[in-house]
């Protein structure tokens, strides 16, 4: 699909966005109240919602409610509800929760973060202005990238284990319809051979086979993360590699762990700035959660087939 082509014009010309941030939650035990940004479509009801998890990349704002527009923007004129939180592992929480428990990744909180927002949707929806009646709460979708990603995993059903007492963990959420995973981490064991695994031990027994939900994983073809694994481009394709059907595997070409710059608008760390190729990624990844979530949608489908078509495509299609 180059950036010239594509099911653009299948979803309709994107409408006006409005970003309202941020809405606070006050969560019992979170050394920090939650602040979540919500954008969504000027117009529209029954509207389906996105819970985005960012990264932990070295911008401040960027791993934080303040990152991601490329996506969440393009999302929300097409129709979705985006929520950002900010979890607590964001830099520009560092300073303040150096000392807390679960410092620097929390990863546990991360994905508990999302449960503490839909179960307090209806609170966030009204505190929108203009957004309330407005959202489905029947159909909802997460992504994240990078350890956002490894976030959603976890609540599309990746399994581990508690590093610090061993226990086997599921952090589920049966209120998540579908997924896509952005430059997620791989398997853990004898793969995390790079100075990283020691800092990040519950990467070691990341478990796809109870990751059920059907998933999107997009995966860059020249993504590597040498601190992590010496293993690289294929890494980020073992979420699909090592899930159980239905799952989906986009890989983009020439991509490299930034996935063109969809972390922000001219972001300084993204090592392949490349506009069209995040234009074509929102699209795709529009297509697939509208099929997933609207029965009898063929967005996905006809997607498919103009990327199998294109002399120039941006990417490949797996699926199982």
């Amino acid at each position: 699909m180059s950036a010239s082509t594509g099911p653009a014009s299948t979803f309709g010309p994107p409408l006006p966005v409005l970003s309202y941030s941020p809405v606070v939650l006050s969560v019992p035990g979170r050394p920090v109240d939650l602040q979540v940004r919500v954008s969504a479509p000027e117009t529209g009801t029954d509207l389906p919602v996105i819970l985005f998890s960012h990264g932990h990349g070295p911008s401040n704002n960027l791993s934080s409610l303040n990152g991601y527009q490329p996506l969440a923007n393009f999302w929300a004129a097409h129709g979705f509800v985006v929520v950002q939180p900010t979890h607590l592992s964001s830099r520009t929480l560092s300073r303040q929760l150096a000392g807390a428990s679960g410092a620097p990744f929390f990863w546990r909180s991360r994905a508990e973060d999302m449960t503490h927002i839909l179960d307090r949707l209806d609170e966030i929806e009204n505190a929108v202005p203009g957004l309330a009646g407005r959202i489905n709460h029947d159909k909802v979708a997460v992504a994240g990238h990078s350890l956002g990603g490894f976030t959603a995993g976890l609540l599309l059903g990746t399994g581990i284990n508690d590093p610090d007492t061993g226990e086997q963990v599921s952090l589920i959420e049966s209120r998540i319809k579908t997924g896509v995973l952005l430059a997620a981490p791989g398997r853990g064991g004898d793969a995390l051979t790079g100075y990283m695994a020691k800092q990040t031990p519950f990467f070691r027994t990341t478990d796809f086979s109870t990751m059920t939900t059907p998933t999107l994983v997009v995966a860059g073809e020249k993504d590597s993360l040498t601190h992590f694994t010496d293993l690289g481009p294929v890494w980020f394709t073992d979420p699909y590699t090592f899930a159980p059907s239905p799952k989906t595997l986009l890989t983009l070409f020439g991509a490299q762990h930034g996935l063109g710059g969809i972390a922000g608008y001219d972001a300084a760390e993204t090592t392949d700035e490349n506009p069209d190729l995040v234009a074509a990624l929102g699209r795709l990844t529009t297509a697939y959660l509208r099929s997933r979530l609207h029965p009898g949608d063929t967005a996905w489908q006809r997607a498919c087939d103009a990327l199998a078509t294109d002399p120039h495509p941006v990417g490949r299609v797996e699926s199982k």
